[in-house]
């Protein structure tokens, strides 16, 4: 998401200083490769870019093509293999063993549909979406359709037009990609040609919402968002919670605990990490949000704590059941051996990573299966 940003503030920028663009996607893989499909790199007429398709091996090769791709205003797929120890374009012995499918597309700024746009309504709100992108390696030059599809959660679609026929059984693939959250490969026939389909599922980053506005929780505050997070301060305290002592990115809510949430929107990527070093202000958000469907809750501090505050409610007739405990974690953080408040806001980011993503957290070395799902490839 934080690159997808990038790029949208660097498609601003060269619209603004009247430069032309192109964008190159990365569509589909076959093998290994240092970047999955859905990798982005916006080019303009100079030169410069923003994003990556690759490790670094494939961007001065793209670069080029990117370039020429302004000056043709034609779209053009271009394939990659990177098992070729002998291609002197790409490197030799990249080690990364796959092909790799990318599409290089001119950006035509007086359309309001056009890659970038819809791009900018993907992410605009907080919400899932699939955005489409089109090819056809078989047939002539410049019948290439493009970036041209995008469904909201909402149920909006939007059709930039390139491709004039969308067939139904492409409208059933694109809702449910939105149901199982996946992004996936497909292929329609149309005037006897194969168009392949890279659809493309883009989800809200998370939401992390730091109930702490003490100095370890600033560190906390950055890595989150290097990592394109969105982070919200929430604090009773006016002195700690200000926008001096944090990123101007982030929201800052000083608040007493029972007035928090009514100024949070809560949805499924929202996590909260309790540490404000106030038993009663951490007891009291925590209570509020036992009622709520978020996937994570980070206590700071010791076991004893979080045991605390079970019998506490407890005693207050407020009993957990199994999905509550689930996502209760106290104390907070992987097994790093972290110390530093640096290396313990990296011991919270690594464990919400892990939890969001429904994966352990240990060495990639130690994995008996592949390290990114197969529906990333042909097989």
């Amino acid at each position: 998401m934080k690159e997808i940003r990038e790029i949208i503030n660097a498609y601003n920028k060269a619209r603004k200083n009247k430069k032309r663009l192109a964008l190159a996607t990365l569509v589909h893989l076959n093998g290994s490769s240092y970047r999955r499909p859905g990798a982005r790199m916006i080019v303009d007429e100079e030169g410069q870019l923003t994003g990556a398709i690759s490790g670094g091996c494939l961007e001065g090769d793209a670069l080029r093509k990117a370039v020429f791709c302004i000056h043709t205003q034609i779209p053009k797929l271009v394939v990659y293999d990177t098992s070729d120890e002998e291609d002197a374009t790409i490197g030799i012995q990249l080690g990364c063993s796959g092909i790799i499918q990318v599409l290089f597309e001119p950006i035509d700024e007086n359309d309001p549909l056009n890659p970038i746009e819809l791009l900018k309504k993907a992410i605009h709100k907080r919400q899932n979406t699939v955005l489409v992108t089109l090819y056809a390696p078989q047939i002539k030059k410049g019948d290439t359709v493009g970036t041209s599809l995008l469904l909201e959660d909402s149920g909006e679609f939007h059709n930039n037009s390139s491709f004039q026929f969308v067939p139904e059984t492409l409208l059933l693939d694109i809702k449910e990609t939105l149901t199982v959250k996946k992004s996936s490969f497909k292929s329609y026939q149309h005037n006897d040609n194969t168009f392949n389909a890279f659809l493309s599922f883009i989800s809200p980053p998370i939401s992390l919402v730091i109930v702490g506005a003490g100095n370890d929780a600033i560190p906390l505050q950055s890595i989150a968002e290097t990592l394109g997070w969105e982070v919200t301060i929430v604090d009773g305290r006016h002195t700690y919670a200000k926008i001096e002592r944090f990123s101007s990115a982030c929201q800052i809510i000083v608040s007493k605990p029972e007035k928090v949430l009514q100024q949070i929107p809560i949805d499924e990527k929202t996590v909260f990490v309790l540490m404000t070093h106030n038993y009663n202000y951490d007891y009291a958000i925590l209570k509020a949000l036992l009622g709520k469907n978020i996937p994570y809750i980070g206590a700071l501090g010791p076991k004893k704590k979080l045991d605390n505050m079970i019998t506490d409610l407890k005693a207050e007739n407020i009993f957990l059941n199994e999905k509550q405990k689930n996502i209760l974690y106290g104390p907070v953080g992987l097994e790093l051996g972290a110390e530093t408040p640096a290396e313990i806001a990296l011991s919270i980011t690594a464990e919400i990573m892990s939890v969001m993503n429904n994966k352990k957290g240990g060495s990639l070395r130690n994995l008996l299966t592949e390290i990114h799902p197969r529906y990333f490839s042909n097989e």
